[in-house]
């Protein structure tokens, strides 16, 4: 009964059956709920308190900032359940549609922004990559994560200027790198060409809705894109469904840190991932974790995460 009592009363206020739904759709700064919900921060912190004692909402800090999202859905799916029925049966609310609106605004205008950065610094972006643990130490982890076995049909997300298709373009029977930014693309065009690499096609495209079809990939990679991601979570489910029986996901990222310029300065999203983060993105995405490593560098340590699609692929079976 005092469970209940606690959900009810955090559900008995228009703000946070909003802030409900807003975290419903991605994980959100109380600053980014300030801004479409048109209240201040003060304000919203007190509702997303509330909303947290009834285990409603998660808080989750990153540097100066806290992200927050929907509590265990154990307790947020009946909730949720009963106030799609309960708006269904109303006609709709009119509220939701608007911030839903407000939402996509605030996300076209993250995206727009993270968009510029990468087209002006597309020529050297193989060097901002470097400044952290060496590329090369980077690399030798990632052939090591794969086991130096063949990698099939590869695909290479946020492929930048394709550095990972020409690492494993020997070891890969066709190659697709998929990146937003058509500067990026073409410096990738005009590297790959110059590296004679055949059996290669580069594609423009969105991180959450890839122009591939379900389970045809045995090797997705996600080399230093996560951090950029503002639904890291949609982003790894999106991978996910790429993959065939057997098919590994490999992502390669930073451990949490604290450098708060890299939020403004380089437009990253997330200062990193621990290890519990993604596993949990892996579980949800239907994918087991299968290793991990770390490198230790300067003030930034690179991780590497390998998950897998349960069952055995096409390649395997052959080779069985």
């Amino acid at each position: 009964m005092k469970l209940a009592l606690s959900i009810f009363r955090a559900l008995a206020d228009p703000t946070r059956l909003r802030i409900l739904g807003l975290l419903r759709a991605m994980e959100l700064s109380v600053g980014e709920l300030a801004q479409v919900l048109g209240q201040s921060q003060p304000r919203v912190s007190r509702h997303v308190k509330i909303l947290a004692d009834a285990g409603l909402a998660r808080r989750r800090k990153e540097g100066s900032w806290v992200f927050l999202g929907l509590g265990m859905e154990a307790r947020t799916l009946p909730v949720l359940e009963a106030i799609d029925t309960w708006t269904e049966e109303s006609g709709g609310d009119h509220w939701t549609v608007a911030d839903i609106a407000r939402l996509a605004a605030v996300r076209a205008d993250r995206q727009m922004a993270a968009e510029a950065y990468f087209d002006a610094h597309a020529a050297d972006w193989d060097a901002i990559r470097s400044l952290h643990v060496p590329e090369s130490a980077v690399e030798a982890a990632i052939v090591e994560a794969l086991d130096n076995e063949p990698v099939g049909l590869l695909v290479d997300l946020g492929t930048g200027t394709g550095r990972m298709l020409e690492l494993l373009a020997s070891r890969a029977t066709r190659s697709i790198g998929i990146d937003r930014s058509p500067e990026m693309l073409r410096l990738a065009r005009s590297k790959l060409a110059a590296a004679g690499l055949e059996r290669v096609e580069l594609r423009q495209g969105d991180l959450y809705a890839l122009p591939l079809a379900s389970r045809g990939a045995d090797t997705v990679i996600l080399h230093q894109v996560l951090h950029y991601a503002q639904q890291p979570a949609a982003a790894i489910s999106e991978a996910a469904r790429l993959l065939a029986p057997g098919g590994r996901l490999l992502i390669v990222d930073f451990a949490p840190h604290e450098r708060e310029e890299l939020r403004t300065r380089d437009a990253h999203a997330r200062l990193g991932f621990a290890d519990e983060q993604i596993q949990g993105w892996f579980a949800a995405a239907g994918l087991e974790a299968a290793k991990n490593q770390q490198l230790k560098g300067g003030e930034l340590t690179v991780k590497l995460w390998l998950g897998h699609r349960p069952g055995q692929s096409g390649q395997q079976e052959a080779a069985a």
